[in-house]
């Protein structure tokens, strides 16, 4: 029996004498009141007694909680399903690798990093969304890594060691964040996240692991209500469109894991599916995401897919798309590509109209989510003009970086490269 069992015990056995106390006392105090009701009676007896008791169940309650010490670690369960024991209260992070930057940013957790990466410290970069509203306060604290999102360990244990955090959050695979955890002897949680599609549940599970580490529940549930206002927006926009009127697309040069030409494509791209667009790449979702995608619903790890891959250009010619988009940031590539090859290039329908539309890279060390939902936005307004005539891109954009971020910077993202509108290749 435990110890609240026991103390409930010893008050029941001495309920009996607590009865006859009272009504001693009670018929004492009716005695001296005699101008008052009258004599005590039975019930009046056993309703004090009862409350009697409570208090000194309660007071043993209280007692007890009085005398025990809070717990002082806690387990979480990280994106691969790893326990970790961690402090009860997590005052101080350090974040390496993909997404764990970001997530910080997104849940307004910052202030408690006390290291950053080089990546974040040496300049300001709009590849990474969060960089142009924190790089004045990352680029004060000391390194411990030098960033990038392999996924492998690449923190700077001796650095991080003598910051001594309480936790560190880090986006590396199984085998990383355990070799962190061994160098260190400091808490490790994986937020490893990579995209499979738009808004996927690792997406959401990455979120609230970090969440649920450093205690921001309450903030990491609007940031997820906001997105999923979004993409049921999204959605109900383009519910009515018939598959047989929906234009083919195709989006090439895409940054991942690097930059690319433009037949470097991507298969359950996040911004044709928020849409439900037609991606011509998509018919290879299959044989290329497949098995991955299995076997992280088998396991419940994390997805470690490769939704990006180089593409005969061949099968672009026959796939022959409506419309095109590329990343801005590698046109040079492009462009290469076109003085060496320009019949291909003119071969393609698109671009003999001129159906060329740029879409910024959401990639750096992981998916930035604001800029996959402003991409989502954009894919929008190109392939469905009618259904969403009504959505000024930099309005929407400023709100998602407000929600997101707390701060518009759609101004700083297109003089920083990452622009929208059309383009043209051989330029």
């Amino acid at each position: 029996m435990n110890r609240k069992g026991e103390r409930i015990m010893r008050n029941k056995k001495f309920a009996p004498l607590l009865l006859m106390a009272l009504a001693v006392a009670l018929t004492a105090c009716g005695a001296e009141n005699s101008r008052g009701s009258g004599s005590v009676t039975e019930a009046q007896v056993r309703e004090s007694a009862a409350l009697s008791e409570t208090a000194w169940e309660k007071d043993g309650e209280l007692q007890e909680e009085e005398g025990q010490q809070k717990p002082e670690t806690r387990i979480v369960t990280d994106v691969w399903n790893r326990q970790v024991e961690i402090p009860c209260e997590v005052n101080s992070i350090i974040c390496l690798g993909s997404m764990a930057p970001r997530f910080a940013a997104y849940l307004d957790v910052v202030d408690r990093m006390v290291g950053a990466e080089d990546s974040d410290i040496k300049q300001m970069s709009v590849r990474y969304d969060y960089s142009p509203v924190y790089h004045d306060r990352l680029k004060e604290l000391p390194s411990v890594g030098p960033g990038g999102g392999s996924g492998e360990n690449n923190g700077y244990a001796e650095q991080i060691i003598g910051l001594s955090p309480d936790v560190i959050l880090a986006g590396f695979d199984e085998a990383g964040a355990e070799e962190l955890q061994r160098q260190t002897g400091i808490p490790v949680v994986s937020v490893r996240y990579r995209t499979q599609g738009f808004l996927d549940e690792g997406f959401y599970r990455a979120m609230r692991v970090f969440a649920e580490t450093v205690g921001a529940q309450e903030r990491c549930e609007e940031v997820l209500a906001y997105a999923d206002a979004c993409r049921e927006d999204l959605a109900e926009r383009v519910k009515d469109v018939k598959d047989e009127e929906k234009q083919k697309a195709y989006t090439g040069a895409v940054t991942f894991n690097g930059r690319h030409g433009f037949g470097f494509t991507y298969v359950n791209f996040p911004a044709f599916t928020a849409v439900n667009g037609k991606n011509v790449a998509d018919e290879l979702l299959e044989s290329r995401t497949g098995d991955a995608a299995k076997a992280a619903a088998e396991t419940g790890k994390a997805y470690i897919g490769n939704d990006g891959f180089e593409v005969d250009l061949e099968q672009i010619i026959r796939w022959d798309p409506d419309i095109i988009f590329l990343d801005p940031g590698n046109m040079d590539l492009v462009n290469d590509e076109y003085r060496n090859n320009p019949d291909f290039f003119q071969s393609l329908r698109a671009v003999r109209e001129g159906k060329l539309y740029t879409m910024p890279s959401t990639n750096a060390a992981g998916p930035n989510i604001t800029y996959l939902l402003i991409n989502a936005y954009y894919a929008g307004i190109v392939l469905y003009p009618d259904q969403f005539a009504d959505v000024v891109l930099e309005e929407k954009a400023g709100e998602i970086m407000e929600q997101m971020l707390g701060a518009d910077f759609f101004q700083e993202m297109e003089e920083g490269g990452l622009y929208y509108g059309t383009i043209a290749i051989g330029g």
